[in-house]
């Protein structure tokens, strides 16, 4: 009795420190590990630079709270060295044998899909917050992405174009899996809305002269033009469209600098959708993440860095998922089934994204339009 009562306050103390950490149980590591492979030297470091930083805020903030089931997150963050594939690879196999990592944030388009065999073999359960290629989409069966891709950004468009009226559309596309993906996807929206595509032209990636595909669009009269392709092929082509006299509305889902200072002058007016974070009082996750994130790093945050802050907060509600379930929950196919059994998550853009059945998540996109040699944001688009 003597030693039962000496025992007690211990055993009190460790029920209540239960009570407030959570649940540990044997499946349990001594921290969750989240590995990201990202952009962190090279050319495109600054990609790395924003996105490791809205890692790391997250982590901090979730720490500070004790953590997800009473365990601390650890971000562990790799360097494929702006898009190189085999530092990918190298980095992938690192985190998996040497930090027993089983979960991955991935960035561009090619070493995300050099590293997704080996999600595959090990059960790794890999999310996208940069790539936006649609050919990114079920690479691995356990590849999840919180960024917008091609496909969904093209929704938005000719969902936009949809609300101005236009019926007639002319679809000018990248010829290969990124630009048909996007015609797979927006053509049957647009037909089915009541409206006609009355030309599809196709242009290799890398063409210099798109003259031929362009004239035969003009010879179609479309009330709108959509370009389905990427930098920097959008600036050529919106430059050759206003060349050849065309006014009508173009869209498209993206212009980077590089396209802006090929269109030149004749850039004015093109619109674009593409991820757009922008604070706001009604949205209080979203100001309290902009206001703290400016605090820390002096620079307010971009939609990159919203992505894997958003993307580390939903890895943690899905540990939280998953961990119900019971067993081997960090196992991809656990995590997978937990995250498709309810696919809603809150969003750092505003209220929730959901999961479609190819593993996007779905969620509200900007409108932009290049006013006075800069683009502009318009509005917030969701597709239907």
């Amino acid at each position: 009795m003597f030693q039962l009562k000496r025992r007690l306050p211990v055993l009190v103390a460790a029920l209540s420190a239960a009570s407030v950490f959570g649940t540990a149980s044997a499946q349990d590591p001594q921290t969750y590990k989240i590995g990201a492979i990202l952009a962190m030297s090279g050319q495109a470091s600054f990609y790395g630079t924003v996105m490791s930083q809205g890692i790391k805020q997250a982590v901090d903030e979730i720490n500070a709270k004790g953590g997800v089931n009473g365990i601390k997150l650890e971000a562990v963050i790799e360097d494929h060295k702006s898009g190189n594939a085999q530092e990918a690879v190298s980095a992938m196999n690192r985190l998996i044998t040497i930090n027993k990592v089983k979960i991955v944030m991935t960035s561009f388009s090619a070493p995300t899909q050099a590293v997704a065999p080996l999600a595959d073999q090990h059960h790794i359960f890999l999310l996208n917050g940069g790539g936006v290629s649609n050919s990114l989409v079920g690479v691995s069966k356990y590849m999840f992405h919180n960024r917008s891709l091609a496909a969904d950004l093209g929704l938005a468009a000719v969902a936009h174009l949809k609300s101005t009226g236009a019926k007639k559309l002319a679809m000018l596309q990248w010829k290969n899996d990124a630009g048909d993906s996007v015609v797979r996807a927006t053509r049957p929206y647009w037909e089915k809305a009541g409206g006609s595509v009355v030309a599809i032209e196709a242009v290799p990636q890398g063409v210099t002269n798109m003259d031929t595909q362009i004239a035969k669009i003009r010879a179609a009269n479309p009330d709108a033009i959509a370009l389905w392709m990427f930098t920097p092929e959008v600036g050529l082509a919106v430059k050759r469209i206003r060349d050849f006299g065309m006014k009508q509305p173009i869209i498209g889902v993206e212009y980077t600098q590089n396209d802006a200072k090929i269109a030149g002058a004749q850039g004015e007016g093109y619109l674009f959708i593409n991820d757009y974070f922008q604070p706001s009082d009604d949205q209080p996750w979203s100001k309290q993440f902009a206001t703290d994130y400016e605090k820390r790093y002096g620079t307010k945050p971009d939609f990159y860095a919203a992505n894997y802050y958003e993307g580390v907060y939903l890895i943690a509600e899905l540990l939280k998922r998953a961990k119900a379930k019971g067993g081997d929950y960090m196992d991809a196919e656990v995590m997978k089934a937990a995250l498709y059994d309810d696919p809603k998550f809150d969003s750092v853009y505003g209220g929730q994204m959901v999961f479609q059945p190819n593993g996007v998540a779905q969620k509200r996109v900007g409108l932009f339009k290049v006013e006075g040699g800069e683009k502009k944001f318009q509005s917030f688009v969701k597709p239907d």
